[in-house]
């Protein structure tokens, strides 16, 4: 076995591959003068340390179930001039989520509110922070089901673990009563973490979807003053994405 085979059987039991990936090149700077033996392996350890960034980057994104790969880059913001664009570029800082504060987007139909939710958490995943999306009603289903199969412990502990976590088309209609105590409780186990909720209302409707109003006060409260609220007005980006029909021949 050669030094060069050697080495490249030592970095897979050391489990350090981004330095494979990136070995050749450097070796080649190396011989060429351009990196002196030290830099060399500094550079080598920075490849390594890019690619365990990346792969990591990658399982949260996976983990957090986005319905789509939304980011704010990717976002048309030309199209809606109406959009706080310099607002939401600010919040894909994501400071936000390291003072525990939420957000809010609400408005009409195919504005993209449920694109920019998702791309701010997209924004979180890479800054190392855990997220998790759902609609709504989805996450109202599963808790609902924990209920019934003795699992809601477990199924409440595993919506509140994220960082950040995405409510989507939130209060569409009214809430029945075992909703929204379960609301209540995930509220109250997120504590300090942030919410990104996406809303065909504004927070101040939400109260009357509750049946019993101090669990509305208890929950919204928890939720809304801690916010940033905006709102997403102007043209649909939906009928773009529909298929041209296709004319008589």
């Amino acid at each position: 076995m050669t030094r060069r085979h050697q080495l490249e059987t030592t970095l897979r039991a050391l489990k350090l591959s981004g330095m494979l990936d990136t070995l050749e090149a450097r070796l080649g700077q190396a011989h060429t003068g351009e990196l002196g033996h030290v830099e060399v392996l500094q550079v080598l350890c920075e490849d390594e340390i890019a690619r365990r960034e990346a792969a990591a980057v990658n399982r949260r994104i996976r983990a957090a179930r986005f319905e789509t790969a939304a980011t704010i880059e990717d976002f048309d913001f030309s199209y809606n001039p109406k959009i706080p664009a310099a607002t939401i570029r600010d919040l894909a800082t994501v400071r936000f989520v390291d003072a525990g504060t939420s957000v809010i987007l609400h408005g009409p139909v195919g504005v993209g509110k449920t694109h920019i939710a998702q791309a701010l958490a997209h924004q979180a995943c890479r800054r190392g922070y855990t997220a998790a999306f759902t609609k709504t009603s989805r996450l109202l289903a599963d808790l609902a089901g924990g209920h019934a199969d003795l699992t809601w412990a477990v199924r409440l502990r595993r919506w509140a673990k994220p960082d950040v976590l995405v409510l989507d088309d939130f209060a569409m209609r009214d809430f029945t009563a075992p909703q929204a105590d379960d609301l209540y409780e995930l509220v109250t186990e997120r504590a300090a973490k942030t919410l990104i909720m996406t809303s065909n209302r504004s927070a101040e409707h939400w109260y009357r979807l509750f049946p019993n109003p101090v669990v509305a006060e208890s929950v919204l409260d928890r939720i809304i003053n801690r916010a940033h609220h905006l709102h997403l007005d102007g043209r649909s980006y939906r009928p773009r994405q529909r298929p041209t029909p296709e004319t008589d021949q």
